[in-house]
């Protein structure tokens, strides 16, 4: 009989690392039997580490040949094996598509490690970076040219002013005037391209406050369009800049107004707040998140837009800038999190992750 060296509250100092990871981790013992099971497996196959332990896998989930194959390739090679496309279920619970490497390990009484992974949670992993690498591009870019344009404005602004006092005739002030403002609308927009860059002023933050002052700011704006509260009390503060998650929120309420908008006869705007579990945030793993979802019943976001939506000067709406969102997506990114989007006509939901402790390094 497999001998079970610890209960299941209590995690060896040799496991630590692997009680973080977002991905879903069981340990083998030599004879098959699962020996430790992470959070995230729990989480993942909806079990219970006392449900899981000391148990073999085709016990856990039935036979599945190929995920034998993959433990017997590893414990035989002494490498890791990988399984691309893996179909496992728990009795009574939908069947899960995921990839599963299987590693060769000496640890304690352990022998061979399974790493489970969504097949969807790649791609998502993999489209957020490739996205996260253009918006980087693309800000860069932006701000480049923010600043080679700034110092022009000026000079075309004096210059016009200087103009409109020699002129005799003051009709023709008109013109002056013109660029004047022209001058001081494109200086606002670059402002506004190179506000994102400065960093965050962490404090304790109770993020109910500010959505309920960004709501009397949008609901004045917008009146004709009801702003509902479906707020979780038992949210923690966190330690974030209160003016950019301010912002960001703004920005998304704000676009979802801009949106709903003489376009839909019964809008309506939700904000929702809840606690996200074992969430993968610019790549680092935390237990809980705070979750803040914006949700309008809106036409929702063109096709063509929904990779792009987030760069800088692309927007939907005529007249629109394209500002609102890339400085939300700044400022969120600037906190270590992300806003996701999902997108179908009649419902729109932009949702904010935000870590409770700031990032590394962060003052």
């Amino acid at each position: 009989m497999i001998r079970i060296p610890f209960l299941e509250s209590v995690v060896p100092a040799s496991y630590a690392g692997l009680e973080v990871l977002a991905t879903a981790v069981l340990l083998l013992a030599g004879d098959g039997r699962v020996l430790w099971a992470n959070p995230a497996a729990e989480n993942l196959f909806e079990l219970s580490r006392k449900k899981l332990v000391r148990r073999r896998p085709e016990q856990i989930f039935g036979a599945c040949p190929a995920l034998s194959a993959a433990i017997s390739k590893a414990a035989g090679s002494g490498a890791s094996y990988t399984e691309q496309e893996l179909e496992l279920g728990v009795p009574g619970k939908p069947r899960l598509h995921l990839t599963c490497t299987a590693t060769q390990v000496d640890l304690d009484d352990a022998e061979v490690l399974l790493e489970f992974r969504h097949i969807d949670q790649q791609l998502k992993i993999a489209r957020e970076e490739r996205l996260n690498e253009q918006q980087q591009a693309n800000r860069e870019l932006i701000r480049s040219l923010a600043h080679e344009i700034k110092n022009p404005l000026g000079g075309i602004r004096g210059a016009a002013q200087l103009l409109e006092g020699e002129l005799d005739d003051p009709r023709l002030a008109e013109y002056t005037q013109v660029i004047i403002g022209e001058s001081d609308r494109l200086q606002s927009l670059v402002n506004r391209l190179l506000t994102p860059h400065r960093l965050p002023r962490y404090l304790q933050v109770n993020v109910h406050e500010i959505l309920v002052r960004v709501k009397g700011v949008v609901q004045a704006e917008f009146p004709k369009i009801p702003i509902a509260c479906d707020f979780d009390i038992s949210l923690p503060e966190l330690v974030a800049d209160p003016e950019q998650i301010a912002q960001a929120a703004l920005n998304v309420v704000r676009n979802a107004a801009q949106a709903l908008a003489g376009t839909t006869a019964d809008p309506r705007i939700v904000l929702s707040t809840r606690i996200a579990r074992n969430a993968m945030l610019a790549r680092r793993f935390h237990r809980l998140a705070v979750a803040i979802a914006v949700e309008d019943n809106g036409p929702g976001v063109p096709e063509a837009l929904r990779e792009k939506i987030f760069f800088p000067l692309v927007s939907g709406r005529e007249g629109g800038s394209g500002l609102g969102l890339t400085i939300a997506q700044t400022f969120v990114a600037q906190h270590g999190g992300t806003i996701e989007c999902e997108s179908r006509p009649g419902r729109t939901v932009f949702t904010i992750l935000l870590p409770l402790e700031p990032p590394r390094g962060a003052n």
